[in-house]
């Protein structure tokens, strides 16, 4: 069960590192640079529905439940 968790714990972390890796910054793009693009708007960008935010915080509490799960073990 604990090589289990482990494995899993492994899995869990790189995936975080993935989408935090491809999490678009405001001025990514060269649009950014200029000012121009979707990307900075006068209301700014809509990032309430953006999934990658979502599956951040999912891989962040997993992550964190594993980490202490491990620590307890």
């Amino acid at each position: 069960m604990m090589v289990f968790l482990q494995v899993v714990f492994f899995l869990v972390s790189l995936a975080l590192m993935g989408i935090i890796l491809l999490q678009m910054s405001e001025h990514a793009t060269l649009g950014g640079a200029f000012g121009a693009g979707m990307s900075g708007t006068v209301f700014g960008r809509d990032t309430s529905r953006d999934p990658k935010k979502t599956a951040t915080g999912v891989l962040g509490g997993v992550f964190l439940a594993l980490g202490l799960l491990l620590a307890l073990l």
